[in-house]
């Protein structure tokens, strides 16, 4: 299936919806805000969301959602240098095509755009196939927090990752 990348608005809300609760159901581990959570929240709010934020994904012709990523950063002047990628996921079947990556190349050129200099994320310690490509395009763990989250009687530690887009990747040193 061809799939277009690009910026959703509050004009993609449903097909947002969709791939955003399949994401908190399929995987409570990865994310904080819960599959209640989200369908508690109404359609102006989420609406609001998408036009604030860049959320960008991988969109079929029909105009379905398979992958997403967002853009996010502070309105904080001393923050503006830096952004995070939030809300990372894509269905089974595009996992391992690289579509994955395409969306954060497109989330770092993005962030560059708009002038950060850094990028940060929090990602499952568990979630191997995820250390392994957010390593691949340059990120770095600068610490990990220890029970994150609480999930199903259990708890979730998080890496926090950082990659500098003013340097080389690889090249994190001050």
């Amino acid at each position: 299936m061809t799939h277009v990348i690009r910026r959703l608005t509050s004009a993609d809300l449903a097909a947002y919806r969709a791939i955003r609760a399949e994401a908190l159901i399929a995987h409570p581990e990865a994310f904080v805000e819960t599959p209640e959570g989200f369908a508690g929240r109404d359609d102006d709010n989420v609406g609001a969301m998408l036009d604030s934020m860049a959320v960008f994904a991988a969109v079929t012709p029909d105009g379905g959602v398979d992958a997403i990523v967002g853009l996010s950063r502070s309105d904080n002047p001393k923050e503006k240098h830096r952004g995070w990628l939030i809300q990372v996921y894509a269905r089974p079947a595009l996992r391992g095509t690289g579509m994955a990556q395409r969306l954060i190349e497109t989330a770092i050129a993005s962030a560059r755009d708009w002038g950060m200099l850094q990028l940060h994320l929090g990602v499952w310690t568990e979630n191997a196939a995820a250390l392994r490509l957010y390593q691949k395009l340059g990120f770095e763990t600068y610490a990990t927090e220890p029970r994150y989250l609480f999930v199903n009687g259990r708890y979730c530690d998080e890496h926090l990752m950082v990659r500098f887009l003013d340097k080389a990747p690889g090249d994190q040193n001050d």
